[in-house]
């Protein structure tokens, strides 16, 4: 008599003991969730380059190390970090205060032109003469300045308020009109010599920067930090007073967040939508005007590396908040930096590519839960 015994299989099936569950958020955020988001989403880019940047055989660790000490490893290295960080300050404060309200403000870039031309008018046209005090003619360009970033931010908003059109479309093709407009009066009215420039400012209408100061006190030397960065720095702090004190800043948020709850309580949507997009235009116009006044000291063509598209990433990894925006500012101000003197020379524009993904990726974990849950 045979006995058959049940049969094992050799290599029996094992299944991964956890699934992963995505589940929609209807909880508030957690605070910490949306600065760790940002945080990991840095980390993750520098990690990202470095794997690239081995990959074609470089050497990550000591591009990092030549990275930090070009951008933050002395103070004439440093203030040229904030030098660049300034007009984005300004330009990511734009960008946050419309997209408060849900306005998809990508004109930025000319705002910025814009604001830098009619700041130039107070020298060029000229709206005050070589003797007048510097006080002035600085308050003068950022009345300018301010306004002429305000009317370009106007014409979409008004587009937007009174017939619905999409202002994603028509900040962006202003931009290009901007960029144009400049080039006219640059190559033909305003040009220096035929070149594409116009003539070097008085001094009077440069922007006060620390090695200016340098006679009296020794450490200014070699410092070009100037007054644009107290421009940005209070204009943070106006932007999150408007934000988080005042009833307008509450409008702003109320329709960003539910447009018809806005009108049931009797807000005036349309010119919310007007007035928002003039500040942000405003914002933009203050940065160009900071730009000609505090570095270049003249209106000539590409006077933005891009800062009007960079300030869009700098909002989003800010998280939209006006005190974020300065610390990220300074890091994007030191990629620009840096890429002047890394090689390969695209690998900032890199590292602000992959972050722009990350951060748009980084959203998901706002908006859901994603967890392993033990089957």
């Amino acid at each position: 008599m045979s006995t058959t015994s049940p049969t094992t299989p050799l290599n029996p099936k094992r299944t991964f003991p956890y699934t992963l569950s995505v589940e929609k958020r209807v909880e508030d955020i957690p605070r910490w969730l949306p600065a760790a988001t940002s945080l990991g989403s840095v980390i993750i880019a520098f990690v990202i380059a470095g794997i690239v940047l081995k990959l074609i055989g470089g050497q990550p660790l000591v591009v990092l190390r030549f990275f930090f000490e070009a951008t933050f490893g002395s103070w004439p290295v440093f203030s040229d970090t904030l030098v660049k960080a300034s007009p984005l300050i300004m330009v990511g404060l734009a960008c946050t205060v419309a997209f408060k309200m849900k306005l998809w403000n990508i004109g930025a870039e000319g705002q910025f032109y814009i604001g830098a031309f009619a700041a130039s008018l107070v020298v060029l046209v000229p709206l005050v003469g070589p003797e007048t005090p510097r006080f002035i003619v600085i308050t003068m360009m950022v009345i300018m300045g301010m306004l002429g970033g305000a009317i370009w931010g106007f014409f979409p908003g008004y587009l937007k308020a009174r017939y619905q059109v999409n202002e994603i479309i028509t900040t962006l093709m202003l931009n290009y009109v901007a960029i144009l407009w400049n080039n006219f009066w640059i190559f033909d009215r305003w040009s220096d010599a035929g070149f594409q420039m116009t003539p070097v400012f008085e001094k009077n209408a440069w922007l006060p920067r620390l090695a200016d100061y340098a006679r009296e006190i020794k450490a200014f030397s070699g410092i070009t930090l100037h007054l644009g960065i107290v421009f940005g720095v209070i204009a943070a702090a106006a932007v999150w007073w408007i934000l988080e004190r005042s009833r307008w800043g509450y409008e702003i948020k109320l329709i960003g967040d539910n447009p018809n709850a806005a009108k049931y309580a009797g807000i005036n949507i349309t010119r919310n939508i007007v007035f928002v997009m003039m500040l942000s235009g405003g914002l933009a116009g203050l940065a160009g005007m900071a730009e000609i006044s505090g570095v270049v000291h003249r209106l000539q063509e590409r006077i933005s590396p891009g800062y009007g598209f960079t300030g869009i990433i700098v909002a989003w990894l800010a998280k939209l908040n006006p005190f974020a925006v300065i610390i990220v500012s300074i890091l994007f101000g030191a990629l620009i930096v840096a890429g002047r003197e890394i090689q390969p020379s695209g690998l900032s524009n890199l590292l602000q590519g992959i972050v722009l993904f990350m951060v748009i990726s980084s959203d998901v974990l706002l908006r859901y839960k994603i967890r392993l849950v033990r089957q």
